[in-house]
């Protein structure tokens, strides 16, 4: 029976791994990935190293299309040859559904099942490390492959995961920083020609005395006032400064009382997010973001903790740090006045 190599990828992490190697933080929106080529040089490496023929590869990712589905790019992947997509499904909190899940099954089946003498796991997830020993159980081999950070250490890899692997390699540098690029800013839209106004006639007297009354202007309404609608009396109120959480939904407000230590990490973690979103999208997004205050868009709440917990070296962020992280967006962001003029070259 001949013998075969088989590469797992867990997308969420190959690719938030590139990001930060290449931008400095996990925002999968601040990238331009080349897929196929990405794809094929990872085989290429995997082939040299294990020397035998690949199998296949397994993509893991959550479906970003309604439902699960894949999406745009999800599809034009799952078309490549050798290449399986597996999918799992987004929650309406953006978290990742039943990847992880996928992923230790198939672990532990295509390992029962001897498809293949050694798997490359692209990964650091902790929760694999029970499957990594249940494809080891059949006489298998499971290999890390870790994408590198910028000082060449393997990236957000749980020590248990590297403990119970065969060995931890890693993916070559050449490879992210060739087919992994920053997202260049969209051009601004064009101006729009004012349109052009006709001088409207002066009324005769005659005309004056025919037309109806005047409309009685609407007084203004302050803060705390009642005014009538169609629906009852309303009561203005000025916008309180709280923050929800884009995943619970629920209001925090307050200091966080984190030692300095951590709020350097909070500091350094927002501006890196928001930095490298505002680089990538147009004055027009960052309008309509800042007018959904308090609300925080998924990929953008998600990468600042994906962020914190790499660089606290943990797998889940406490409450106090979420809440941080979730004040600071907003006070880094600004509110658009000076904070959106281009930087001097």
């Amino acid at each position: 029976m001949r013998s075969y190599c088989a590469i797992y990828v867990d997308a969420g992490y190959l690719l938030a791994s590139a990001a930060t190697r290449v931008t400095g933080t996990s925002l999968r929106g601040g990238v331009v990935i080349a897929y196929r080529e990405l794809i094929e040089a990872l085989i290429g490496q995997v082939e040299l190293q294990s020397g035998l023929p690949l199998l296949r590869v397994n993509w893991y990712d959550a479906g970003g299309g309604p439902g699960g589905a894949p999406d745009a790019w999800q599809d034009q992947i799952g078309m490549l040859p050798r290449l399986k997509l597996r999918l799992g499904r987004m929650s309406p909190g953006g978290e990742q559904k039943g990847v992880d899940l996928r992923i230790g099954l198939d672990l532990a089946t295509h390992g029962r099942n001897r498809v293949a003498d050694v798997i490359y796991l692209v990964s650091g997830d902790d929760d694999l490390t029970e499957a990594v020993e249940e494809a080891q159980g059949h006489g298998v081999q499971v290999m890390l492959l870790a994408a590198p950070d910028r000082h060449g250490r393997p990236h957000a890899v749980s020590r248990n995961l590297q403990r119970e692997a065969d060995g931890t390699a890693l993916i070559d540098p050449v490879i992210i920083d060739r087919f992994v690029k920053p997202r260049p800013k969209p051009a601004p839209a064009p101006l729009e020609q004012p349109e052009t106004v006709e001088r409207a006639s002066v009324p005769t007297p005659a005309a004056l005395a025919t037309s109806r009354p005047w409309t009685t202007p609407i007084p203004a309404v302050r803060s705390g006032e009642q005014t009538a609608g169609p629906h009852g009396n309303h009561t203005l109120h000025s916008a309180p400064r709280i923050v929800y959480s884009s995943t619970t939904g629920r209001a925090s407000v307050g200091d966080a009382n984190l030692p300095p230590e951590i709020e350097k990490l909070v500091e350094e973690v927002v501006h890196g997010v928001v930095d490298t979103w505002k680089s990538t999208v147009t004055d027009a997004e960052l309008r309509a973001v800042r007018s959904e205050r308090p609300y925080i868009p998924r990929d953008l709440d998600r990468a600042m903790l994906l962020d914190m917990s790499a660089r606290l070296g943990m797998y889940d962020v406490d409450e106090r740090s979420r809440l941080a992280l979730r004040e600071h967006f907003w006070e880094v962001l600004g509110s658009g006045t000076a904070d959106d003029a281009p930087a001097a070259q």
